[in-house]
């Protein structure tokens, strides 16, 4: 059975090309991805006034969730079982001491807005500390696209503890341009390559082990190669979205 992929995400270049980032997945299982909206980044809620706001006109998550996130989910979820949801935001460094807030802020909206059967098909993700951390990772694919040799090798270390890989870029690149520049390098990354260290990039490994999952589990079927891709089976992924069932509420 075919499987589809919406994403929901918080930056223009997501919106624009983020789908290739997954070619390598699509090709070999049976499934697609697709963007299905851009949203604005959500903070975790720490006003008093506005909690009691909430509770007094009986919400329990903000009309902006529920328009943005909830409604289309319930609205593209209820289509198929082989539709799934996920939602793609950067954690930059200065939001990391927040991130089980925000995660849960994402989560509560899915998670009040679908029935019970509906929750394990929607996940929120983040891309750490953003999606220009994952070029590090593969400078044969930056070099490629741009014509030139801007990384002499691959980061050493994790990319997603880069401090803000979007102005190494730029002071690396004359006139680097996220969008376009960043089509182009997505379109030749090696996903396989960036996930080769067991020890680096564990929310892009959730993010994809999530992914692999659902479109084995839709297949039906055990895909062995599949499952040993991407360095999943001791490849560290990150604890708080790696098992999302974990956080389903009833």
């Amino acid at each position: 059975m075919h499987c589809k992929f919406k994403l929901i995400v918080t930056g223009h270049g997501e919106r624009d090309f983020i789908p290739l980032l997954f070619r390598s997945l699509t090709e070999s299982a049976n499934c697609s991805f697709s963007v299905l909206r851009r949203i604005g980044q959500r903070s975790p809620i720490t006003s008093e006034a506005r909690r009691i706001q909430m509770v007094g006109s009986g919400k329990t998550i903000p009309t902006r969730d529920e328009q943005e996130l909830g409604l289309p989910a319930r609205r593209f979820l209820r289509e198929r079982p082989s539709h799934f949801l996920v939602l793609i935001d950067d954690i930059e460094r200065d939001r990391r001491p927040y991130i089980e807030a925000v995660f849960a802020r994402y989560r509560k909206a899915f998670d009040t807005m679908l029935r019970p059967d509906e929750r394990s098909r929607a996940a929120v993700h983040f891309f750490a500390n953003m999606l220009e951390a994952y070029y590090f990772a593969d400078s044969r694919a930056v070099n490629k696209a741009l014509g030139c040799c801007v990384l002499a090798q691959d980061h050493h270390g994790d990319v997603e503890e880069i401090s803000h890989p979007k102005n190494d870029l730029k002071a690396l690149i004359r006139g680097f341009d996220e969008r376009t520049h960043g089509a182009e390098i997505v379109a030749l990354l090696d996903l396989d390559h960036v996930l080769g260290n067991p020890k680096t990039c564990g929310f892009l490994r959730a993010l994809f082990g999530w992914c692999v999952e659902k479109s084995l589990a839709t297949a039906e079927i055990f895909d062995d190669q599949l499952q040993t891709r991407y360095g999943l089976p001791d490849g560290r992924q990150e604890p708080l979205t790696k098992n999302q069932v974990a956080h389903v509420t009833n």
